[in-house]
């Protein structure tokens, strides 16, 4: 799906590499928006779960790297965000919340901090 060799990733610009995140918040909001009302074991669900935890497995990753020139407050503030991200869908995919409302609302204020 989202597939690019390393040297194209490194000539990417920095407006590049945001309108990629932007694009893959698109779709996990997307993804989310279509599991809403569906079991929390539905595939529906466990997709949009699994793509959501992917994208912020990364993005922590990322934030955490030396070379990431984001200011430390704001990567701190991200990374906060991002553990909060997983515990909230693993606490879905163990059916003790059921609600996609909260994910998808805090994914959408990120998406849109990146345009």
């Amino acid at each position: 799906m989202y597939q690019f060799s390393y040297s194209e990733i490194l000539e990417d610009s920095p407006q590049d590499c945001r309108q990629r995140e932007y694009e893959l918040f698109e779709r996990a909001i997307e993804l989310l928006r279509a599991a809403e009302g569906f079991p929390s074991q539905s595939p529906e669900t466990l997709g949009a779960i699994v793509f959501l935890q992917r994208l912020w497995t990364f993005m922590i990753k990322d934030l955490g790297h030396p070379d990431n020139a984001l200011p430390d407050k704001l990567k701190g503030q991200l990374i906060s965000i991002g553990l909060w991200v997983m515990k909230e869908t693993d606490l879905i995919i163990r059916g003790e919340s059921k609600s996609l409302a909260a994910l998808i609302d805090i994914n959408i204020l990120i998406k849109d901090g990146l345009k």
